[in-house]
C-alpha cells in the first residue's frame, strides 16, 4: 500500500480509534455493548468499534498499531493491554470479553410529569420526545415568544410526520395537548424529573441547578443534557447530588436514537435505573458511562476527526481522506464533511476539553483546525470550513 492509498488512509485513522475503544472497556468505563451502541446510534456508523475490531482481527489491528507506535512514539498508538491479550489468545473480541444481554431496567421512581428547561432546538426536541411517548411535559423559557417557538417547532415536526403518513392530525393534537409552556421556573415544582437543556456554560448551569434544587419536590430527578461539562460540578451545587444524572440526547432529539446516561459517583442506583427505564420507554437507546470529558461518543469521535486533520497537514488531500473513509469503512460521512456539519468551533472546543482532561500529547488540537476557527471558517453554518458551501 502506498502512503496515500485508500486502505492505508483508512487504517491510519481507524486503528487508533479502535484501540481507544478497547481502552474504554479495559478501564471498565463502559460495557462493550454500550461502546458499540454509542457509535452506531450516536454517529450512524454501520458497526461499533469492538465488533469492527473482531471483523478485522484483533491481531491484525494490534500488529499494525505496534508498528505505528514504533514509528511515532505516540502513546495513543500503543496497543492497550486488553487488545494485546485478546490478540495473543487468537479469539473473537466480543466472545473474549463475555458480552451478554443486560436485564431490562425498571422504574424505581414514579415518573409521570416531566419538566424541560430551555427553548432551543435541543430543548424543544426533548419536550417533543417525552410528549410523544405520553408524558405530560412542562417546559420553561425566558419569554412568551420563546415558549411559543417551542410549540411551533413541535407542530412543524409533526406536520412533516403527517405529510409522510407517519402521524395523524389527532396524534398531533394529542402531543401538543401534553405540552405546557411557562415563563417561570415555579411551574416545575411538581415535576418528577427535570431535564436541563440550556447553554453550555458551567456558571449558568450551576446557578440553574441550585435554583432547581430549592424549587423541586423531594425525590425529583435533575438531569442535564450537557455533552461536555462536569456533571459532578452541577450536582455539587445541590443538596441532592444522588438525584443528579446526565441524560445526553443527540441532535435532533426526535430523530436521533441515542441517549448517553451519565452517572457521577454520587448518583443513586435507583436514579440511574429509572433514567435508563425512561430512556427505553421513550423509544431511545440508552448507553451508560461515567462522568468524564466526552463521555463515550465524543471521546471516541473527536480524536479520530483530529487525527484526520493532522493527516491533511502532511499533504494528503481532504477529499482523498473523505473518500477513503467512506469507501473503506462505509461511514456515512468523511471526517471533513462531518467536521463542517458539527462546526469547527465546536469540534475545537471538545478536542481542547479532551486534551485538558486526559493530558495525552496526541490529543492536542491540530494546528489546521485551530487556524480554521481563527479564520472564522466554521463549516456549513458560515458557508465555508474544510469545504465550501
Amino acid at each position: 500500500m502506498t502512503e496515500t492509498s485508500p486502505e492505508l488512509i483508512a487504517q491510519t485513522l481507524l486503528y487508533p480509534y479502535l484501540n481507544h475503544a478497547v481502552k474504554f472497556l479495559q478501564d471498565e468505563y463502559a460495557t462493550a455493548a454500550d461502546i458499540d451502541n454509542g457509535m452506531r446510534f450516536g454517529c450512524g456508523y454501520p458497526t461499533g468499534p469492538l465488533a469492527q475490531l473482531d471483523a478485522i482481527g484483533p491481531a491484525v489491528v494490534r500488529d499494525a498499531l505496534a508498528a505505528r507506535f514504533a514509528q511515532t512514539g505516540d502513546s495513543l498508538h500503543r496497543p492497550v493491554a486488553l487488545l494485546d491479550r485478546i490478540a495473543d489468545e487468537g479469539g473473537a473480541f466480543h466472545a473474549a470479553t463475555g458480552v451478554t444481554e443486560a436485564a431490562a431496567p425498571e422504574f424505581k421512581r414514579v415518573i409521570s410529569r416531566i419538566g424541560v428547561v430551555g427553548t432551543g432546538t435541543m430543548a424543544a426536541g426533548i419536550a417533543q420526545v417525552f410528549a410523544q411517548a405520553g408524558y405530560d411535559v412542562v417546559f420553561v423559557g425566558r419569554g412568551q415568544d420563546k415558549v411559543d417557538g417551542v410549540v411551533g417547532y413541535v407542530a412543524k415536526n409533526l406536520d412533516r410526520a403527517i405529510a409522510k403518513g407517519k402521524a395523524t392530525e389527532a396524534d398531533k393534537q394529542a402531543v401538543l395537548g401534553r405540552l405546557t409552556g411557562a415563563t417561570e421556573r415555579a411551574a416545575l415544582a411538581e415535576a418528577d424529573l427535570v431535564v436541563e437543556a440550556i447553554a453550555e456554560d458551567l456558571t449558568v448551569k450551576t446557578e440553574l441547578f441550585a435554583d432547581l434544587d430549592a424549587l423541586l419536590k423531594p425525590g425529583a430527578i435533575l438531569a442535564t443534557t450537557t455533552s461536555s461539562l462536569p456533571i459532578t460540578r452541577l450536582a455539587a451545587a445541590t443538596r441532592r447530588p444522588h438525584d443528579v444524572i446526565g441524560m445526553h440526547f443527540f441532535n435532533p432529539a426526535p430523530v436521533m436514537k441515542l441517549v448517553e446516561i451519565v452517572t457521577t459517583p454520587q448518583t443513586g442506583a435507583d436514579v440511574d435505573e429509572t433514567v435508563r427505564a425512561l430512556t427505553s420507554a421513550v423509544g431511545k437507546v440508552g448507553v451508560s458511562c461515567g462522568d468524564r470529558a466526552g463521555f463515550i461518543v465524543n471521546a471516541l469521535l473527536f480524536p479520530y476527526l483530529n487525527d484526520a486533520v493532522k493527516l491533511a497537514e502532511t499533504g494528503v488531500g481532504i477529499d482523498v481522506i473523505d473518500r477513503a473513509v467512506k469507501e473503506q469503512v462505509a461511514l456515512p460521512m468523511g471526517p471533513f464533511e462531518l467536521l463542517d456539519v458539527v462546526g469547527n468551533d465546536v469540534s475545537l472546543a471538545i478536542q481542547r476539553e479532551l486534551h485538558a482532561e486526559f493530558k495525552e500529547p496526541g490529543l492536542a488540537p491540530a494546528a489546521l483546525l485551530v487556524a480554521k476557527v481563527a479564520d472564522g471558517k466554521l463549516g456549513r453554518k458560515t458557508g465555508e470550513g474544510f469545504h465550501s458551501y
